[in-house]
């Protein structure tokens, strides 16, 4: 069976979402490795080599749907939804690929514009119209303000509270915050939005 897709390019009301390009890497990885980026992800250090590689391997991936986020031409961050096994009998029910999970990263420069925010919202709204997932789940952690902030903003509602859950390089032991959305809490949310994401077909 064919696995589900999301269609190429995506277009909010300001931004672009479209496949990784090999010349995208620099500027990626630019992102990446900012101090104010990276001081949130779980690997501080990424080799340059293995991080080109895996958006290689990204674009063919069928359960993987990276999309470079681009500003009037520029590139200004990325989004993603992983899809997952949900928890589930194996033997009844339907498809245990029923879950996404979302994660963003954009630079620091355009930080206070929304941009994340209207990136996300596509890539959920592509989970639910187009990959036909059930639940849409984010994490990080408890400090990262912005990151979870984003996630009440989609309407995500916030799950767990891990206390001291997740180790910090900096700061030792921080909690951590897990988010979620299902589908039908989004089309509640949605169909009473204005339209805000679509995709160019």
């Amino acid at each position: 069976m064919t696995s589900p897709s999301v269609t190429w390019p995506r277009r909010t009301r300001r931004l672009v979402l479209r496949p990784y390009r090999a010349e995208d890497a620099g500027r990626l990885l630019q992102i990446r490795n900012h101090p104010d980026v990276w001081r949130w992800l779980l690997r501080t250090e990424v080799d340059p080599a293995a991080f080109t590689q895996a958006w290689a391997d990204g674009v063919a991936d069928p359960l993987d749907h990276p999309a470079v986020v681009e500003l009037d031409g520029a590139v200004i961050g990325w989004c993603s939804i992983e899809v997952q096994d949900g928890m589930g009998q194996d033997k009844a029910g339907p498809s245990p690929r029923s879950e996404g999970l979302l994660g963003y990263i954009f630079d620091t420069a355009y930080a206070g514009h929304g941009y994340a925010k209207e990136a996300a919202a596509s890539m959920v709204a592509a989970a639910f119209d187009e990959l036909g997932l059930h639940r849409v789940t984010a994490g990080c952690f408890a400090d990262n303000t912005p990151s979870w902030k984003i996630m009440e903003s989609l309407g995500m509602r916030r799950e767990q509270y891990g206390v001291e859950d997740s180790w910090h390089a900096e700061l030792g032991w921080l909690d951590g915050y897990t988010y979620a959305i299902l589908d039908r809490e989004w089309a509640a949310r949605t169909e009473t939005a204005p339209t805000a994401v679509a995709a160019v077909r």
